[in-house]
Protein backbone atom coordinates (compact mmCIF):
# COMPACT_ATOMS: atom_id res chain seq x y z
CA UNK A 1 0.00 0.00 0.00
CA UNK A 2 2.87 2.38 0.73
CA UNK A 3 4.68 2.07 -2.36
CA UNK A 4 1.22 2.47 -3.99
CA UNK A 5 0.80 5.82 -2.56
CA UNK A 6 4.27 6.90 -3.31
CA UNK A 7 4.28 5.93 -6.64
CA UNK A 8 1.18 8.00 -7.01
CA UNK A 9 2.68 11.14 -5.90
CA UNK A 10 4.16 12.41 -8.91
CA UNK A 11 0.98 12.21 -10.48
CA UNK A 12 -0.53 13.55 -7.76
CA UNK A 13 1.51 16.25 -7.56
CA UNK A 14 1.34 17.32 -10.97
CA UNK A 15 -2.72 16.73 -10.43
CA UNK A 16 -2.66 19.28 -7.17
CA UNK A 17 -0.50 22.01 -8.45
CA UNK A 18 -1.73 22.08 -12.87
CA UNK A 19 -5.25 21.28 -12.16
CA UNK A 20 -6.11 21.91 -8.48
CA UNK A 21 -4.52 25.39 -7.40
CA UNK A 22 -4.21 26.25 -11.37
CA UNK A 23 -0.39 26.79 -11.21
CA UNK A 24 1.34 27.35 -14.34
CA UNK A 25 2.80 24.38 -16.04
CA UNK A 26 6.51 25.14 -15.50
CA UNK A 27 5.92 25.32 -11.87
CA UNK A 28 3.97 22.55 -11.49
CA UNK A 29 6.05 20.20 -13.66
CA UNK A 30 9.36 21.35 -11.81
CA UNK A 31 7.94 20.72 -8.44
CA UNK A 32 6.68 17.49 -9.89
CA UNK A 33 10.34 16.61 -11.85
CA UNK A 34 11.95 17.25 -8.57
CA UNK A 35 9.40 15.19 -6.57
CA UNK A 36 9.88 11.69 -9.18
CA UNK A 37 13.24 12.47 -9.11
CA UNK A 38 13.53 12.31 -5.37
CA UNK A 39 11.17 9.41 -4.77
CA UNK A 40 13.41 7.47 -7.82
CA UNK A 41 16.84 7.82 -6.07
CA UNK A 42 15.41 7.31 -2.49
CA UNK A 43 12.44 5.14 -2.19
CA UNK A 44 13.19 3.22 -5.38
CA UNK A 45 16.89 2.74 -5.88
CA UNK A 46 16.75 3.83 -8.81
CA UNK A 47 20.50 4.22 -10.42
CA UNK A 48 21.71 7.96 -10.54
CA UNK A 49 22.84 7.36 -13.92
CA UNK A 50 19.45 6.17 -14.96
CA UNK A 51 17.41 9.53 -13.89
CA UNK A 52 20.07 11.52 -15.66
CA UNK A 53 19.85 9.48 -18.71
CA UNK A 54 16.42 9.70 -18.39
CA UNK A 55 16.51 13.22 -18.30
CA UNK A 56 18.56 14.17 -20.86
CA UNK A 57 16.35 11.99 -22.99
CA UNK A 58 13.21 13.82 -22.00
CA UNK A 59 14.99 17.10 -22.73
CA UNK A 60 15.81 15.68 -26.48
CA UNK A 61 12.25 14.35 -27.07
CA UNK A 62 11.16 18.26 -25.83
CA UNK A 63 13.06 19.66 -28.36
CA UNK A 64 11.44 17.84 -30.54
CA UNK A 65 8.11 18.86 -29.78
CA UNK A 66 9.46 22.76 -30.26
CA UNK A 67 10.42 21.75 -33.55
CA UNK A 68 7.20 20.54 -34.68
CA UNK A 69 5.45 23.46 -32.53
CA UNK A 70 7.65 26.20 -34.70
CA UNK A 71 6.77 24.43 -37.79
CA UNK A 72 2.94 24.69 -37.15
CA UNK A 73 3.26 27.66 -35.69
CA UNK A 74 5.47 29.39 -39.07
CA UNK A 75 2.53 27.97 -41.45
CA UNK A 76 -0.64 29.72 -39.92
CA UNK A 77 1.92 32.76 -39.34
CA UNK A 78 3.21 32.48 -43.14
CA UNK A 79 -0.36 31.97 -44.48
CA UNK A 80 -1.18 35.20 -42.45
CA UNK A 81 1.30 37.22 -43.69
CA UNK A 82 0.36 35.83 -47.37
CA UNK A 83 -3.07 37.01 -46.77
CA UNK A 84 -3.89 32.97 -47.46
CA UNK A 85 -6.37 32.95 -44.46
CA UNK A 86 -8.34 35.72 -45.38
CA UNK A 87 -9.88 33.66 -48.18
CA UNK A 88 -9.38 30.05 -45.54
CA UNK A 89 -11.89 32.28 -42.99
CA UNK A 90 -14.62 33.42 -46.35
CA UNK A 91 -14.21 29.91 -47.32
CA UNK A 92 -15.31 28.66 -44.16
CA UNK A 93 -18.04 31.21 -43.76
CA UNK A 94 -20.14 30.15 -47.20
CA UNK A 95 -19.93 26.48 -46.01
CA UNK A 96 -21.36 27.62 -43.06
CA UNK A 97 -21.03 30.68 -40.31
CA UNK A 98 -21.93 28.68 -37.64
CA UNK A 99 -19.03 27.76 -35.38
CA UNK A 100 -20.09 24.31 -34.15
CA UNK A 101 -20.07 23.15 -37.75
CA UNK A 102 -16.83 24.63 -38.21
CA UNK A 103 -14.81 23.17 -35.25
CA UNK A 104 -17.11 19.87 -36.34
CA UNK A 105 -15.26 20.06 -39.92
CA UNK A 106 -11.82 21.48 -38.81
CA UNK A 107 -11.32 20.00 -35.24
CA UNK A 108 -13.12 16.27 -35.82
CA UNK A 109 -12.28 15.34 -39.42
CA UNK A 110 -9.40 17.17 -40.72
CA UNK A 111 -7.82 16.48 -37.23
CA UNK A 112 -8.46 12.98 -37.20
CA UNK A 113 -7.15 13.15 -40.76
CA UNK A 114 -4.27 14.30 -39.41
CA UNK A 115 -3.66 12.06 -36.43
CA UNK A 116 -3.80 9.70 -39.10
CA UNK A 117 -0.99 10.90 -41.20
CA UNK A 118 1.26 12.30 -38.53
CA UNK A 119 0.31 11.56 -34.43
CA UNK A 120 2.84 13.26 -32.89
CA UNK A 121 0.33 15.62 -31.77
CA UNK A 122 0.23 17.49 -35.17
CA UNK A 123 -3.81 17.29 -34.98
CA UNK A 124 -3.70 20.28 -32.18
CA UNK A 125 -0.82 22.09 -33.57
CA UNK A 126 -2.36 22.75 -37.09
CA UNK A 127 -5.75 22.54 -36.28
CA UNK A 128 -5.88 24.97 -33.28
CA UNK A 129 -4.38 27.90 -34.64
CA UNK A 130 -6.34 27.69 -37.71
CA UNK A 131 -9.48 27.54 -35.85
CA UNK A 132 -7.76 30.78 -34.01
CA UNK A 133 -7.12 32.90 -37.34
CA UNK A 134 -11.12 31.73 -38.47
CA UNK A 135 -12.20 33.95 -35.37
CA UNK A 136 -12.20 31.65 -32.33
CA UNK A 137 -10.80 31.96 -29.08
CA UNK A 138 -7.33 30.14 -28.51
CA UNK A 139 -8.57 28.59 -25.41
CA UNK A 140 -11.87 27.26 -27.19
CA UNK A 141 -9.57 26.15 -30.17
CA UNK A 142 -6.97 24.48 -27.58
CA UNK A 143 -10.15 22.76 -26.01
CA UNK A 144 -12.11 20.87 -29.16
CA UNK A 145 -8.90 20.08 -30.87
CA UNK A 146 -7.60 18.12 -27.52
CA UNK A 147 -11.08 16.82 -27.15
CA UNK A 148 -10.79 14.79 -30.52
CA UNK A 149 -7.38 13.55 -29.47
CA UNK A 150 -9.11 10.21 -28.87
CA UNK A 151 -11.25 8.41 -30.95
CA UNK A 152 -8.61 8.45 -34.02
CA UNK A 153 -5.23 8.26 -31.85
CA UNK A 154 -5.01 4.84 -31.35
CA UNK A 155 -4.44 4.94 -35.57
CA UNK A 156 -2.57 7.53 -35.60
CA UNK A 157 0.97 8.08 -37.46
CA UNK A 158 -0.57 5.31 -39.49
CA UNK A 159 -1.12 2.91 -36.86
CA UNK A 160 2.36 3.03 -35.09
CA UNK A 161 -0.13 2.87 -31.33
CA UNK A 162 -0.80 -0.70 -32.57
CA UNK A 163 1.83 -1.67 -34.45
CA UNK A 164 4.61 -0.23 -32.48
CA UNK A 165 3.01 0.44 -29.22
CA UNK A 166 0.91 -2.96 -28.66
CA UNK A 167 2.74 -5.02 -30.69
CA UNK A 168 6.28 -4.17 -28.70
CA UNK A 169 4.67 -5.38 -25.14
CA UNK A 170 3.27 -8.09 -26.47
CA UNK A 171 5.47 -9.91 -28.83
CA UNK A 172 7.89 -12.70 -28.21
CA UNK A 173 6.30 -12.99 -24.67
CA UNK A 174 6.21 -16.99 -23.80
CA UNK A 175 2.92 -15.92 -21.79
CA UNK A 176 0.98 -14.66 -24.94
CA UNK A 177 2.48 -17.09 -27.28
CA UNK A 178 1.31 -20.07 -25.36
CA UNK A 179 -2.49 -18.45 -24.45
CA UNK A 180 -2.99 -17.39 -28.17
CA UNK A 181 -1.67 -20.92 -29.96
CA UNK A 182 -2.33 -22.03 -32.57
CA UNK A 183 -2.90 -18.43 -33.46
CA UNK A 184 0.27 -16.59 -35.53
CA UNK A 185 0.56 -14.01 -33.38
CA UNK A 186 0.25 -11.35 -36.65
CA UNK A 187 -3.00 -12.47 -36.91
CA UNK A 188 -3.93 -11.79 -32.74
CA UNK A 189 -2.69 -8.44 -33.62
CA UNK A 190 -4.88 -7.50 -36.21
CA UNK A 191 -7.88 -8.54 -33.78
CA UNK A 192 -6.85 -6.74 -31.32
CA UNK A 193 -6.73 -3.46 -33.71
CA UNK A 194 -10.30 -4.94 -34.93
CA UNK A 195 -11.43 -4.78 -31.52
CA UNK A 196 -9.99 -1.27 -30.65
CA UNK A 197 -11.70 0.07 -33.81
CA UNK A 198 -14.74 -1.50 -32.68
CA UNK A 199 -14.63 -0.39 -29.26
CA UNK A 200 -13.67 3.11 -30.69
CA UNK A 201 -16.55 2.98 -32.92
CA UNK A 202 -18.87 2.99 -29.89
CA UNK A 203 -18.08 5.19 -28.06
CA UNK A 204 -16.08 8.39 -30.29
CA UNK A 205 -19.13 8.90 -32.58
CA UNK A 206 -20.59 11.20 -29.82
CA UNK A 207 -17.35 12.95 -29.17
CA UNK A 208 -18.19 15.78 -32.00
CA UNK A 209 -21.84 15.93 -30.05
CA UNK A 210 -19.75 16.44 -26.59
CA UNK A 211 -17.30 18.72 -28.21
CA UNK A 212 -19.82 21.27 -29.47
CA UNK A 213 -21.20 21.06 -26.10
CA UNK A 214 -18.50 21.52 -24.56
CA UNK A 215 -17.21 24.86 -26.74
CA UNK A 216 -21.11 26.46 -26.15
CA UNK A 217 -20.96 25.60 -22.65
CA UNK A 218 -17.42 27.60 -21.46
CA UNK A 219 -17.62 30.04 -24.66
CA UNK A 220 -20.76 30.82 -25.58
CA UNK A 221 -22.46 33.78 -24.33
CA UNK A 222 -25.15 31.90 -22.37
CA UNK A 223 -22.49 29.44 -21.13
CA UNK A 224 -24.75 26.46 -22.30
CA UNK A 225 -24.40 22.99 -22.96
CA UNK A 226 -27.63 23.03 -24.56
CA UNK A 227 -26.35 25.58 -27.23
CA UNK A 228 -24.57 23.09 -28.76
CA UNK A 229 -26.67 20.09 -28.31
CA UNK A 230 -29.05 21.44 -30.33
CA UNK A 231 -27.08 20.73 -33.37
CA UNK A 232 -27.08 16.97 -32.74
CA UNK A 233 -28.73 15.54 -35.87
CA UNK A 234 -25.46 16.98 -37.11
CA UNK A 235 -22.91 16.04 -34.68
CA UNK A 236 -23.88 12.46 -35.10
CA UNK A 237 -24.05 12.39 -38.51
CA UNK A 238 -20.33 13.87 -38.73
CA UNK A 239 -19.46 11.39 -35.59
CA UNK A 240 -21.32 8.45 -37.94
CA UNK A 241 -19.57 9.37 -41.26
CA UNK A 242 -16.12 9.13 -39.86
CA UNK A 243 -16.62 6.35 -37.43
CA UNK A 244 -18.27 3.73 -39.72
CA UNK A 245 -15.81 4.20 -42.46
CA UNK A 246 -13.32 3.69 -39.83
CA UNK A 247 -14.52 0.57 -38.51
CA UNK A 248 -14.51 -0.92 -42.00
CA UNK A 249 -11.31 0.15 -43.24
CA UNK A 250 -9.72 -1.57 -39.81
CA UNK A 251 -11.30 -4.69 -40.41
CA UNK A 252 -10.33 -5.00 -43.99
CA UNK A 253 -6.89 -3.04 -44.13
CA UNK A 254 -5.72 -3.17 -40.82
CA UNK A 255 -4.64 -0.57 -38.34
CA UNK A 256 -2.59 1.53 -40.77
CA UNK A 257 -5.08 3.61 -42.50
CA UNK A 258 -8.40 3.53 -40.69
CA UNK A 259 -7.99 7.42 -39.18
CA UNK A 260 -6.33 8.91 -42.17
CA UNK A 261 -8.95 7.53 -44.68
CA UNK A 262 -11.82 8.01 -42.54
CA UNK A 263 -10.67 11.74 -42.04
CA UNK A 264 -10.70 11.76 -45.94
CA UNK A 265 -13.97 10.09 -46.27
CA UNK A 266 -15.82 11.78 -43.11
CA UNK A 267 -14.71 15.54 -45.20
CA UNK A 268 -16.06 14.38 -48.57
CA UNK A 269 -19.17 13.55 -46.63
CA UNK A 270 -19.89 16.19 -44.14
CA UNK A 271 -18.57 19.26 -46.16
CA UNK A 272 -21.24 18.99 -48.91
CA UNK A 273 -23.89 18.26 -46.30
CA UNK A 274 -22.86 21.30 -44.27
CA UNK A 275 -23.15 23.49 -47.55
CA UNK A 276 -26.22 22.39 -47.84
CA UNK A 277 -27.28 22.87 -44.39
CA UNK A 278 -28.37 19.62 -44.19
CA UNK A 279 -29.32 18.58 -40.48
CA UNK A 280 -27.97 21.82 -39.50
CA UNK A 281 -30.28 24.10 -37.37
CA UNK A 282 -31.26 27.38 -38.67
CA UNK A 283 -30.40 29.55 -35.72
CA UNK A 284 -26.54 29.69 -35.87
CA UNK A 285 -24.26 29.74 -32.86
CA UNK A 286 -21.15 31.97 -32.81
CA UNK A 287 -19.25 32.96 -29.79
CA UNK A 288 -19.78 36.57 -28.12
CA UNK A 289 -18.53 39.69 -29.63
CA UNK A 290 -14.53 40.20 -29.38
CA UNK A 291 -15.03 42.99 -26.75
CA UNK A 292 -16.81 40.85 -24.21
CA UNK A 293 -14.28 37.66 -24.83
CA UNK A 294 -12.68 37.13 -20.91
CA UNK A 295 -8.93 37.87 -21.43
CA UNK A 296 -8.15 34.19 -20.27
CA UNK A 297 -9.23 33.04 -23.54
CA UNK A 298 -6.93 35.04 -26.00
CA UNK A 299 -3.61 34.41 -26.55
CA UNK A 300 -1.32 35.77 -28.96
CA UNK A 301 -2.50 34.63 -32.41
CA UNK A 302 -5.97 36.17 -31.21
CA UNK A 303 -3.90 39.75 -31.75
CA UNK A 304 -2.70 38.67 -35.45
CA UNK A 305 -3.48 41.86 -37.92
CA UNK A 306 -4.04 41.05 -41.26
CA UNK A 307 -1.36 43.08 -43.31
CA UNK A 308 -3.10 42.78 -46.71
CA UNK A 309 -6.50 43.87 -45.49
CA UNK A 310 -7.11 45.73 -48.31
CA UNK A 311 -6.05 43.51 -51.23
CA UNK A 312 -8.11 41.55 -53.14
CA UNK A 313 -9.07 37.61 -51.62
CA UNK A 314 -6.77 34.98 -52.39
CA UNK A 315 -8.42 31.71 -54.74
CA UNK A 316 -9.31 29.30 -51.67
CA UNK A 317 -7.71 27.02 -53.71
CA UNK A 318 -4.15 28.74 -53.73
CA UNK A 319 -5.20 29.30 -50.25
CA UNK A 320 -5.63 25.73 -49.13
CA UNK A 321 -2.89 24.55 -50.97
CA UNK A 322 0.10 24.05 -48.38
CA UNK A 323 -2.25 22.31 -45.96
CA UNK A 324 -2.89 20.03 -48.97
CA UNK A 325 1.07 19.80 -49.18
CA UNK A 326 1.16 18.87 -45.50
CA UNK A 327 -1.19 16.06 -45.75
CA UNK A 328 0.71 14.80 -48.93
CA UNK A 329 4.31 15.12 -47.57
CA UNK A 330 3.11 13.48 -44.30
CA UNK A 331 1.20 10.33 -45.99
CA UNK A 332 4.35 9.76 -48.43
CA UNK A 333 7.31 10.49 -46.02
CA UNK A 334 5.01 7.30 -43.84
CA UNK A 335 3.86 5.12 -46.54
CA UNK A 336 6.45 4.92 -48.97
CA UNK A 337 8.90 2.24 -47.39
CA UNK A 338 12.16 3.97 -49.24
CA UNK A 339 11.55 7.38 -48.95
CA UNK A 340 10.78 6.54 -44.90
CA UNK A 341 14.38 4.37 -44.48
CA UNK A 342 16.37 7.31 -46.20
CA UNK A 343 14.58 10.04 -43.81
CA UNK A 344 15.05 8.06 -40.71
CA UNK A 345 18.76 6.33 -41.74
CA UNK A 346 20.92 6.84 -38.64
CA UNK A 347 23.08 8.87 -41.34
CA UNK A 348 20.46 11.93 -41.03
CA UNK A 349 19.58 11.17 -37.20
CA UNK A 350 20.97 12.32 -34.31
CA UNK A 351 21.50 9.96 -31.41
CA UNK A 352 22.90 10.05 -28.06
CA UNK A 353 22.97 5.96 -27.01
CA UNK A 354 23.75 4.99 -23.59
CA UNK A 355 23.57 8.44 -21.88
CA UNK A 356 25.57 8.50 -18.62
CA UNK A 357 25.85 4.36 -19.10
CA UNK A 358 21.98 3.99 -18.11
CA UNK A 359 21.30 1.78 -21.04
CA UNK A 360 18.46 4.81 -22.15
CA UNK A 361 19.49 5.32 -25.74
CA UNK A 362 17.78 9.48 -27.20
CA UNK A 363 17.22 9.91 -31.03
CA UNK A 364 15.62 12.77 -33.19
CA UNK A 365 15.14 11.62 -36.67
CA UNK A 366 14.68 15.61 -37.70
CA UNK A 367 14.00 14.79 -41.15
CA UNK A 368 10.76 12.84 -40.01
CA UNK A 369 9.49 14.92 -37.74
CA UNK A 370 6.30 16.63 -38.60
CA UNK A 371 8.05 19.97 -37.92
CA UNK A 372 10.17 19.53 -40.91
CA UNK A 373 7.13 19.14 -43.24
CA UNK A 374 5.72 22.05 -41.85
CA UNK A 375 8.73 24.04 -42.47
CA UNK A 376 8.87 22.94 -46.12
CA UNK A 377 5.39 23.85 -46.43
CA UNK A 378 5.63 27.40 -45.23
CA UNK A 379 8.63 27.92 -47.51
CA UNK A 380 6.48 26.38 -50.44
CA UNK A 381 4.10 28.92 -49.22
CA UNK A 382 6.38 31.92 -49.70
CA UNK A 383 6.97 30.89 -53.05
CA UNK A 384 3.67 29.99 -53.78
CA UNK A 385 1.98 32.94 -52.70
CA UNK A 386 5.04 35.48 -54.26
CA UNK A 387 5.71 36.53 -50.41
CA UNK A 388 8.13 39.03 -49.89
CA UNK A 389 11.08 38.66 -47.92
CA UNK A 390 10.12 40.89 -45.26
CA UNK A 391 6.56 39.12 -44.85
CA UNK A 392 8.08 35.88 -43.87
CA UNK A 393 10.85 37.01 -41.84
CA UNK A 394 8.08 38.35 -39.23
CA UNK A 395 6.58 35.25 -39.63
CA UNK A 396 9.22 33.44 -38.40
CA UNK A 397 10.23 36.02 -35.53
CA UNK A 398 6.96 35.32 -34.51
CA UNK A 399 7.05 31.97 -34.41
CA UNK A 400 10.39 31.95 -32.46
CA UNK A 401 8.94 33.93 -29.85
CA UNK A 402 6.02 31.56 -29.45
CA UNK A 403 8.26 28.61 -29.61
CA UNK A 404 10.49 29.74 -26.85
CA UNK A 405 7.53 30.90 -24.38
CA UNK A 406 5.99 27.41 -24.83
CA UNK A 407 9.77 25.99 -24.08
CA UNK A 408 10.09 26.00 -19.89
CA UNK A 409 7.25 24.00 -19.27
CA UNK A 410 8.14 21.40 -22.05
CA UNK A 411 11.38 21.19 -20.93
CA UNK A 412 10.26 20.20 -17.49
CA UNK A 413 7.34 18.31 -18.23
CA UNK A 414 9.13 15.20 -20.46
CA UNK A 415 12.44 14.77 -18.73
CA UNK A 416 10.04 14.14 -15.34
CA UNK A 417 7.82 11.98 -17.40
CA UNK A 418 11.30 10.00 -18.44
CA UNK A 419 12.31 9.30 -15.08
CA UNK A 420 8.75 8.44 -13.85
CA UNK A 421 8.73 5.87 -16.74
CA UNK A 422 12.38 4.84 -15.87
CA UNK A 423 12.08 4.39 -12.01
CA UNK A 424 12.84 0.41 -11.87
CA UNK A 425 15.46 -0.83 -9.90
CA UNK A 426 16.74 -4.44 -9.15
CA UNK A 427 14.23 -4.68 -6.49
CA UNK A 428 11.30 -2.51 -7.05
CA UNK A 429 8.89 -2.29 -10.79
CA UNK A 430 8.90 0.94 -12.24
CA UNK A 431 6.29 3.11 -10.37
CA UNK A 432 3.78 3.07 -13.37
CA UNK A 433 3.54 -0.72 -12.88
CA UNK A 434 3.18 -0.56 -9.13
CA UNK A 435 0.26 1.78 -9.57
CA UNK A 436 -1.11 -0.58 -12.42
CA UNK A 437 -0.37 -3.73 -10.01
CA UNK A 438 -2.24 -1.92 -7.03
CA UNK A 439 -5.51 -0.95 -8.94
CA UNK A 440 -5.32 -4.67 -10.27
CA UNK A 441 -5.47 -5.97 -6.79
CA UNK A 442 -7.74 -4.06 -5.78
CA UNK A 443 -10.76 -4.65 -8.20
CA UNK A 444 -10.05 -8.66 -9.28
CA UNK A 445 -12.13 -9.67 -11.61
CA UNK A 446 -13.83 -6.36 -12.35
CA UNK A 447 -10.60 -5.37 -14.06
CA UNK A 448 -11.77 -4.68 -17.46
CA UNK A 449 -13.85 -2.14 -16.26
CA UNK A 450 -10.60 -0.71 -14.74
CA UNK A 451 -8.61 -0.73 -17.87
CA UNK A 452 -9.09 2.09 -19.98
CA UNK A 453 -8.25 3.72 -17.06
CA UNK A 454 -5.06 2.65 -16.57
CA UNK A 455 -4.10 3.16 -20.30
CA UNK A 456 -5.24 6.58 -19.91
CA UNK A 457 -3.03 7.04 -17.19
CA UNK A 458 -0.12 5.61 -19.00
CA UNK A 459 -0.31 8.70 -21.83
CA UNK A 460 -1.37 11.60 -19.23
CA UNK A 461 2.31 10.83 -17.92
CA UNK A 462 3.75 9.38 -21.46
CA UNK A 463 2.00 11.87 -23.51
CA UNK A 464 1.85 9.23 -25.96
CA UNK A 465 -0.46 5.79 -26.60
CA UNK A 466 1.79 4.14 -27.95
CA UNK A 467 4.18 4.39 -25.12
CA UNK A 468 0.76 3.57 -22.74
CA UNK A 469 0.59 0.76 -24.50
CA UNK A 470 4.35 -0.72 -24.71
CA UNK A 471 4.39 -0.16 -21.29
CA UNK A 472 1.24 -1.68 -19.93
CA UNK A 473 -0.20 -3.98 -22.82
CA UNK A 474 1.91 -7.56 -21.14
CA UNK A 475 0.16 -6.34 -17.68
CA UNK A 476 -3.40 -5.88 -19.27
CA UNK A 477 -2.94 -9.10 -20.88
CA UNK A 478 -1.58 -11.17 -18.24
CA UNK A 479 -4.28 -9.69 -16.02
CA UNK A 480 -7.15 -10.86 -18.10
CA UNK A 481 -5.51 -14.45 -18.23
CA UNK A 482 -5.22 -14.13 -14.26
CA UNK A 483 -8.78 -13.53 -14.15
CA UNK A 484 -9.86 -16.61 -16.82
CA UNK A 485 -10.79 -14.84 -19.50
CA UNK A 486 -8.31 -16.66 -22.21
CA UNK A 487 -6.77 -15.57 -25.10
CA UNK A 488 -10.25 -13.72 -26.88
CA UNK A 489 -10.84 -12.00 -23.56
CA UNK A 490 -7.21 -10.82 -22.94
CA UNK A 491 -7.78 -9.23 -26.41
CA UNK A 492 -10.73 -7.06 -25.75
CA UNK A 493 -8.82 -5.85 -22.39
CA UNK A 494 -5.32 -5.38 -24.21
CA UNK A 495 -7.92 -2.76 -26.33
CA UNK A 496 -9.42 -1.49 -23.70
CA UNK A 497 -5.88 -0.32 -22.42
CA UNK A 498 -5.57 0.96 -26.31
CA UNK A 499 -8.80 3.11 -26.56
CA UNK A 500 -8.06 4.21 -22.67
CA UNK A 501 -4.41 5.24 -23.73
CA UNK A 502 -5.93 7.41 -26.82
CA UNK A 503 -8.18 8.84 -24.28
CA UNK A 504 -5.34 10.24 -21.78
CA UNK A 505 -4.54 12.42 -24.82
CA UNK A 506 -7.25 14.71 -24.08
CA UNK A 507 -5.20 15.73 -20.67
CA UNK A 508 -1.64 14.52 -21.40
CA UNK A 509 0.29 17.72 -20.08
CA UNK A 510 3.06 17.92 -22.75
CA UNK A 511 -0.32 18.20 -25.17
CA UNK A 512 -2.01 20.66 -23.75
CA UNK A 513 1.29 22.78 -22.95
CA UNK A 514 2.37 22.03 -26.88
CA UNK A 515 -1.04 23.12 -28.38
CA UNK A 516 -1.26 26.03 -26.15
CA UNK A 517 1.84 26.70 -27.44
CA UNK A 518 0.53 27.08 -30.84
CA UNK A 519 -1.81 29.42 -29.99
CA UNK A 520 0.05 31.51 -28.09
CA UNK A 521 -1.70 30.96 -24.86
CA UNK A 522 0.36 30.45 -21.89
CA UNK A 523 -0.43 29.94 -18.26
CA UNK A 524 -3.83 28.43 -18.61
CA UNK A 525 -3.11 24.53 -18.63
CA UNK A 526 -4.55 23.70 -15.56
CA UNK A 527 -7.78 25.08 -16.60
CA UNK A 528 -8.07 23.60 -20.08
CA UNK A 529 -7.17 20.11 -18.06
CA UNK A 530 -9.84 20.60 -15.78
CA UNK A 531 -12.01 21.00 -19.02
CA UNK A 532 -10.77 17.92 -20.74
CA UNK A 533 -11.51 15.52 -17.96
CA UNK A 534 -14.83 15.31 -18.37
CA UNK A 535 -14.97 14.24 -21.90
CA UNK A 536 -12.51 11.87 -20.86
CA UNK A 537 -13.99 10.65 -18.11
CA UNK A 538 -16.65 10.06 -20.30
CA UNK A 539 -14.72 8.03 -22.42
CA UNK A 540 -12.83 5.76 -20.35
CA UNK A 541 -16.00 4.53 -18.52
CA UNK A 542 -18.18 4.15 -21.23
CA UNK A 543 -14.75 1.85 -22.88
CA UNK A 544 -14.90 0.00 -19.98
CA UNK A 545 -19.11 -0.74 -19.81
CA UNK A 546 -19.16 -1.49 -23.13
CA UNK A 547 -15.98 -3.98 -22.37
CA UNK A 548 -17.67 -5.74 -19.43
CA UNK A 549 -20.88 -6.21 -21.89
CA UNK A 550 -18.39 -7.68 -24.80
CA UNK A 551 -16.91 -9.95 -22.48
CA UNK A 552 -20.18 -11.23 -20.66
CA UNK A 553 -21.56 -12.15 -23.96
CA UNK A 554 -25.07 -11.99 -25.18
CA UNK A 555 -27.73 -9.55 -23.89
CA UNK A 556 -26.84 -8.56 -20.61
CA UNK A 557 -26.66 -5.50 -17.81
CA UNK A 558 -23.39 -4.11 -18.73
CA UNK A 559 -24.93 -3.45 -21.94
CA UNK A 560 -28.00 -1.56 -20.22
CA UNK A 561 -25.44 0.36 -18.27
CA UNK A 562 -23.64 0.96 -21.72
CA UNK A 563 -26.67 2.82 -22.82
CA UNK A 564 -27.66 4.60 -19.80
CA UNK A 565 -24.30 6.04 -19.09
CA UNK A 566 -24.12 8.52 -22.15
CA UNK A 567 -27.36 9.01 -21.42
CA UNK A 568 -26.57 10.30 -18.15
CA UNK A 569 -23.74 12.43 -19.39
CA UNK A 570 -25.36 14.43 -21.78
CA UNK A 571 -28.68 14.78 -19.68
CA UNK A 572 -26.48 16.20 -16.86
CA UNK A 573 -24.52 18.60 -19.00
CA UNK A 574 -27.85 19.92 -20.69
CA UNK A 575 -28.92 20.80 -17.54
CA UNK A 576 -25.55 22.46 -16.62
CA UNK A 577 -25.94 26.19 -16.80
CA UNK A 578 -24.74 29.42 -16.45
CA UNK A 579 -21.20 31.19 -15.82
CA UNK A 580 -19.62 29.78 -13.15
CA UNK A 581 -16.96 28.06 -15.46
CA UNK A 582 -13.88 28.93 -16.94
CA UNK A 583 -14.90 32.49 -17.74
CA UNK A 584 -16.08 35.59 -15.68
CA UNK A 585 -18.08 38.80 -17.82
CA UNK A 586 -15.58 41.37 -19.10
CA UNK A 587 -16.76 44.13 -17.70
CA UNK A 588 -15.19 42.73 -14.18
CA UNK A 589 -12.43 42.15 -15.42
CA UNK A 590 -9.79 44.87 -14.65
Amino acid sequence: MLTFVLALLPIATVFLLLVVLARSAKLSMGVAYVVTAATALLVWGTDPAKVMGATVNGAVTAVSLLYIIFGAILLLYTLEESGGIRSIRAGFTRISPDRRVQAIIIAWLFGSLIEGASGFGTPAAIAAPLLVAIGFPAMAAVLVTLIIQSTPVSFGAVGTPILVGVNTGLSGQPLVEQTIAPMAFGQYLLEIAVKVATLHGLVGFLIPLIMVGMMTRFFGARRSFADGFRIWKFALFAGLAFTLPYWIIASLLGPEFPSLLGGIIGLLIVVPAARAGFLIPQEVFDFPPRAQWDGRWIGKLDDLEDHRAGQAVMPLLKAWTPYVVVVLLLVATRTIPDLKAWLTAPARSMAFDDLFGSGINARVQWLYLPGTVLILASLFTFLFHRMRVGDFARAMRSSGSTMIAAAPALLLAVPMVQVFLNSASDSMASMPIVLAEGVSSAVGTAWPMFAPLIGSMGAFVAGSNTISNMMFSLFQFSTAEQIGLGAAGAGVVVALQAIGGAAGNMICVHNVVAASATVGLVDREGEIIRMTLIPMFYYIVQGGLIGMAVLAGGLNAWWIAALIWPTLVLFAMSRNRGAAAVATPASSRS
